[in-house]
C-alpha cells in the first residue's frame, strides 16, 4: 500500500466494553476537531501527552498534527459521534526520528485519550492499526516516553504482545518495541477483539430493558407479537412499548419514542416501515441505547436504494457507538432464566437447552424453532442475523466461545461476510464447542470463465468445503441431517473411536445400519468372548450374535436391558446404537423404559443412539433414565450419518494443530522486487514472465528446472550450457496451457533435435495466429509423480490453495483438494491424503513411491508465498514433479498472475 492510501485509511472497531467506534486518518480539515479534542482532555491527561500543562494547541501545531505525508508522520483518530456530529474520543500519531546511523528506522509513537473513554482499550486499538501503517512505509521501531506515574499508557504497551524494552530514567520510563507483528501481537489483538465483540452481543442476549418500536394492539401483526412473546416467556426487565398513537399495549405504558421513556434501555426492537427506521434508529442513538434489532424487511434484500438505506444505517449505528442486528431478521432470544428474552415474532415458545443458533433466514429460523420443540431440542441463545449489515455469524461466535451455556453451535448460512475472519474464530472455538453448519447455494457453483487449471478446479462450494474442514465445522447437506447430527452432540459425548455396537429386535435394520456405518467410516467390530458368553445366557439360540445383535422379535424389555449392558460394556466398542421396531408381542413404553435405565450402565464415554422405528416416534419414557435425554431416529441411515459426522469431528479436535511455514525476509524483499517493477509498467492483471516466475519460486525455496528464455538464435548455445536432455515450450502472448496448442516438445537430447523443436514451434504458433516471443528451454526432469499445486483467488474467500494429481488431466479427472491459506504442514498433509491418487506416491502395484515430504513443503511453500504476495491473483505448477523419496520434487511448469490491490 502506497503512502498516499493511508490518506483514506479507516476502519471499524469494538471496544473494551463493547461500543463500536470508527477509526480513520487524521486529514487537513480535522484541525477544529483535533482542537475540541485537546481542550476535551483533562488538565493530566495533557500533562502525559505534552510533559507540560500545555493550554492550548498553536496553528503550527495543529498544522503538524493533521496535514501528514504518512511516510514519515501518521495519525490516527478513534471517532464517536452524537448530536453535534463527529468527535474524537483518543488520537495516536507516530513521527520518524532521526536517523542513528545503525539501520533502524524508529519513530515516536504517542496518544491522547479523552479521559472518560481511558482504560477501554481506545489505545490499544490505534496502536494496532498504526503499526501495520508504519511498517509499510518501512519504520521498524516505535519508541516513546512515558511518566512513570501514567499507568494506563504503560498497560497499552505491555498489553500489546510486542516486545517491549523499558527503561526508566527521572521518572520518564523510555519503551521501545520492533513494530513487526509477533506471534504474540497476533493472539493479544485476537484475544482483545473477541472480547470485545462477545461484549458487544451481550447487549442484544442479556438486556437489561427492551424497547419496542412500532408496538402495536393488533393481534396479528409484528409489532403486537413481540410485546406479547416478551410478556409471556417472562422477560425479567422492563419491556416498553413505543407507539406515538396509543397510550397502552398489552397492559404496559406506550411511550411516543425511546428517548421519551427516561430511563436507560438496553436493547431497541424495531419493527417499523423501511422508510421509518433511520429516524427510529438515530433516536435510539440519542437514548443512548446498546443494541438495535431491526425487524423491518425493504433493504438490501429488496432493492438497490434499499440497499443504499441498509449501508448508511449501518455507518449512523456504528458511528454512534452502538451495535445492529438485521434489518430483515425476526429477532433474538435467551433462554437463560435470569433473562428469559424473547424478542422475536415467532409462534412458539424456545425449550430451555444448551444449543445456540445463528439463522441467516428468518423463515428458516422459524421453522427451525418449531421443530425444535417438536423434537423436544433445547436452545439456548437464537439470533436471526437477516441482512448482517452489521452483527454476523461470526460476533455471535465470539459471544458463545464464553457462553457457559452454550455447548452446541448451529449456523444457517447463506453469504459469508468475512470468510478469512470466520477461519479465524472457529477453529479454537471447535476445539471447545462442536458447530455445525447448514451452508446453502451449493448450485452456485463459479461459472466464470477460468484461464489457469487452479481456478477452472474452484468454485465457492470447494471454497466452504475448504473453511468449514480446516475450522472443523461439521456440515450438513440437509436441516434434517443438521437436527440429526445436533440431538447427538447436544446430549450425548463425542465417541472415543469408530467402533459401533449395534442391538436390534430385527435383522433387516441391523443390517441397514451396519451398511450406512461401513460406508462412512465406521466399524462393526467382533464383540469379546466374555460379552458372547453373556449374551448366550440372555437370547435365545436362534438369534443373531454377530455384530449387529440381532435379538430377534421376541426380545421385550428385560431383554433389551441386559443386551444393552452386555454390549455397552464391552471394550471393542466405542458407541452403542439401539434399534427398536414395535412388534405385536412387546410394549414400546415397556422397552424404551428399559433401554433408558440401561443406557446408565454404560460408560458414560460412549454415546448410546436409539432408533425407534414407529410412525409414533420414541416414547417420551425413553429419556427418563441416568444419561438424561437419549437421541431417537427414525431410520438406521439417519443415526448412522450423525453418528459418523460426529466422530468425523472428534478425530479433527484430536488432530494437531500444525506450523505455518514464514519465508526469511530475503525472500520478502525478493518477491516484492518483482511484483513492484512489473505492476508499475502494467495495466490490469498479466501473467509474469518464465525469469520471474523462476525468481519468485527459486526465492522462496521452491526448486524449478533449470531454464531459460531465448531467441531461436541462441537455442544452440543454450542447450549446450544446460545439458541434456531438455524440454522446448513456446512463449507467446496470452498463452497459457501450452501442451493444448502443441507448444511442447519434450526428449530432446542434441544440437540438432534443439533447432528442429524451435522450428518446429516458431511454425506451430504460426498456424494458430499466435506470434512466437521467445523459445523456453529447460532440463527435463525425467521420472517422478506428476502433480498440480496452485492457487485460485476468490472474490469472496481470497486465495485458495489447491492440490491434487497434475498434468494434462487434471481438469477432467479433478482429483483435488483445497485448503484456504495460510495452510500447516498438518493442513497439506491432509490435503495429499485426500486425493485418489495418493496411492501413487506410496507406490502403486509396484511402482516408485514419491517424495511426500517434499510435496508438503511445496504446498507450505506456496502458502507463504501467497502471505506476502497479496496482489498474487492465480498459480499454477503443473506438474510438479514429485521424486522417489529423500530426492524432492521439481517443478516443471508454472504460471503466477499478478494484479494491483485495489
Amino acid at each position: 500500500m502506497q503512502a498516499a492510501d493511508f490518506r483514506t485509511y479507516a476502519a471499524d472497531a469494538i471496544l473494551r466494553d463493547g461500543t463500536s467506534i470508527h477509526i480513520r486518518a487524521l486529514r487537513p480539515d480535522d484541525k477544529p476537531l483535533l482542537l475540541r479534542h485537546f481542550q476535551s482532555l483533562s488538565a493530566r491527561s495533557v500533562y502525559f501527552r505534552f510533559f507540560s500543562a500545555k493550554k492550548r494547541l498553536s496553528d503550527q501545531e495543529l498544522a503538524r498534527f493533521t496535514e501528514l505525508d504518512f511516510t514519515h508522520q501518521a495519525a490516527l483518530a478513534a471517532t464517536l459521534r452524537d448530536e453535534s456530529g463527529e468527535y474524537f474520543v483518543g488520537v495516536g500519531r507516530y513521527a520518524t526520528l532521526p536517523d542513528a546511523g545503525d539501520n533502524v528506522v524508529r519513530a515516536e509513537v504517542a496518544f491522547a485519550v479523552l479521559d472518560e473513554y481511558q482504560g477501554r482499550g481506545v489505545g490499544t486499538l490505534l496502536l494496532e492499526h498504526l503499526a501495520p501503517i508504519a511498517r509499510a512505509n518501512g519504520i521498524t521501531e516505535f519508541e516513546a516516553d512515558v511518566l512513570g506515574e501514567n499507568n494506563l499508557m504503560l498497560q497499552v504497551f505491555s498489553a500489546s504482545g510486542f516486545t517491549v524494552k523499558r527503561s526508566l530514567e527521572a521518572g520518564v520510563f523510555h519503551v521501545s518495541f520492533p513494530t513487526a507483528e509477533t506471534e504474540q501481537s497476533r493472539i493479544a489483538s485476537f484475544q482483545r477483539e473477541r472480547r470485545a465483540t462477545a461484549q458487544s452481543v451481550r447487549a442484544f442476549l442479556n438486556p437489561r430493558s427492551v424497547a419496542v418500536v412500532g408496538a402495536s394492539r393488533h393481534v396479528g401483526t409484528i409489532g403486537a407479537a413481540l410485546v406479547e412473546n416478551l410478556k409471556r416467556d417472562g422477560f425479567r426487565g422492563p419491556i416498553y412499548p413505543i407507539n406515538p398513537n396509543v397510550d397502552v399495549i398489552a397492559g404496559l405504558p406506550v411511550f411516543r419514542s425511546v428517548s421519551a421513556i427516561g430511563s436507560p434501555v438496553d436493547l431497541a426492537v424495531i419493527a417499523v416501515p423501511a422508510a421509518a427506521v433511520m429516524a427510529a434508529v438515530e433516536d435510539c442513538a440519542r437514548a443512548g441505547v446498546h443494541g438495535v434489532v431491526v425487524i423491518s424487511s425493504g433493504f438490501a434484500e429488496a432493492s438497490e436504494s434499499g440497499r443504499t438505506l441498509q449501508q448508511r444505517l449501518a455507518e449512523f449505528v456504528r458511528s454512534s457507538g452502538m451495535r445492529m442486528v438485521g434489518p430483515n431478521c425476526m429477532g433474538v432470544l435467551n433462554t437463560d432464566p435470569s433473562v428469559s428474552l424473547n424478542a422475536t415474532f415467532a409462534p412458539v415458545s424456545a425449550l430451555r437447552g444448551n444449543i445456540g443458533i445463528s439463522s441467516q433466514s428468518g423463515a428458516l429460523g422459524l421453522a427451525v424453532l418449531d421443530h425444535m420443540r417438536a423434537r423436544n431440542i433445547g436452545l439456548s441463545t437464537f439470533v436471526s442475523v437477516g441482512n448482517k449489515a452489521d452483527v454476523s455469524s461470526n460476533d455471535l461466535l465470539a459471544y458463545w466461545c464464553d457462553d457457559p451455556r452454550t455447548d452446541v453451535i448451529v449456523l444457517y448460512l447463506e453469504s459469508f461476510g468475512n470468510p478469512r475472519k470466520f477461519a479465524g474464530l472457529a477453529p479454537d472455538l471447535a476445539r471447545q464447542k462442536p458447530i455445525v453448519a447448514v451452508k446453502s447455494g451449493r448450485s452456485a457453483a463459479g461459472t466464470r470463465a477460468a484461464t489457469s487449471h487452479s481456478a477452472a478446479l474452484a468454485n465457492l462450494d470447494v471454497a466452504v468445503d475448504a473453511l468449514f474442514e480446516q475450522a472443523g465445522v461439521i456440515r450438513t447437506n440437509t436441516i434434517e441431517d443438521l437436527f440429526d447430527v445436533v440431538t447427538l452432540l447436544s446430549t450425548q459425548p463425542l465417541p472415543p473411536g469408530p467402533r459401533v455396537g449395534v442391538v436390534t429386535n430385527a435383522g433387516g435394520p441391523g443390517i441397514l445400519l451396519a451398511d450406512a456405518c461401513d460406508v462412512r467410516g465406521l466399524q462393526l467390530p467382533i464383540l469379546s468372548a466374555d460379552t458372547l458368553a453373556r449374551l448366550h445366557e440372555i437370547l435365545p439360540a436362534h438369534a443373531g450374535f454377530t455384530n449387529p445383535i440381532d435379538m430377534t422379535a421376541s426380545a421385550g424389555a428385560d431383554e433389551y436391558a441386559r443386551v444393552v449392558e452386555a454390549v455397552g460394556n464391552d471394550p471393542a466398542i466405542d458407541a452403542l446404537v439401539v434399534v427398536y421396531i414395535p412388534p405385536m408381542v412387546t410394549q414400546p413404553q415397556q422397552v424404551a423404559a428399559a433401554i433408558a435405565r440401561a443406557s446408565g450402565t454404560v460408560p458414560a464415554a460412549k454415546p448410546v443412539l436409539t432408533v425407534f422405528m414407529s410412525s409414533q416416534g420414541a416414547p417420551p419414557i425413553l429419556s427418563t433414565g441416568p444419561r438424561g435425554r437419549l437421541p431417537s431416529y427414525s431410520f438406521p441411515e439417519n443415526a448412522a450419518q450423525a453418528l459418523a459426522a460426529v466422530h468425523r469431528y472428534a478425530r479433527w479436535r484430536e488432530r494437531p494443530r500444525g506450523n505455518v511455514l514464514t519465508l526469511t525476509r530475503f525472500a520478502d524483499r525478493t518477491v516484492r522486487a518483482v511484483i513492484d517493477r512489473v505492476l508499475d509498467h502494467a495495466e490490469g492483471a498479466v501473467w509474469l514472465e518464465p525469469k520471474d516466475v523462476a525468481t519468485v519460486l527459486l526465492a522462496v525455496g521452491i526448486e524449478y528446472a533449470a531454464s531459460e528464455q531465448i531467441t531461436a538464435g541462441e537455442a544452440v548455445a543454450t542447450a549446450e550450457r544446460l545439458g541434456y536432455p531438455l524440454v522446448a515450450k513456446a512463449v507467446a502472448p496470452n498463452l497459457v496451457h501450452k501442451s493444448d496448442v502443441g507448444g511442447v516438445v519434450l526428449g530432446l537430447k542434441s544440437a540438432d533435435e534443439v533447432a528442429a523443436a524451435v522450428e518446429h514451434l516458431t511454425d506451430r504458433m504460426q498456424a494458430i495466429g499466435t506470434p512466437l516471443d521467445a523459445v523456453l528451454l529447460q532440463r527435463e526432469v525425467v521420472g517422478g509423480i506428476e502433480t498440480l499445486v496452485g492457487v485460485t483467488s476468490d472474490p469472496v474467500f481470497g486465495p485458495l490453495l489447491v492440490c491434487g494429481l497434475g498434468g494434462v488431466l487434471v481438469e477432467l479427472l479433478r482429483d483435488v483438494s483445497f485448503r484456504l491459506t495460510p495452510v500447516t504442514d498438518v493442513d497439506a498433509h491432509e490435503m495429499i491424503a485426500k486425493l485418489r491418487a495418493t496411492k501413487l506416491l506410496d507406490g502403486y502395484r509396484g511402482a516408485p513411491p514419491g517424495d511426500r515430504d517434499a510435496l508438503v513443503d511445496v504446498i507450505q511453500r506456496v502458502s507463504a508465498l501467497v502471505e506476502i504476495m497479496p496482489e498474487l491473483r492465480e498459480l499454477d505448477l503443473n506438474p510438479v514433479k514429485v521424486l522417489a523419496p529423500g530426492r524432492g520434487a521439481v517443478v516443471v511448469d508454472a504460471r503466477i498472475r499478478i494484479s494491483r490491490l485495489g
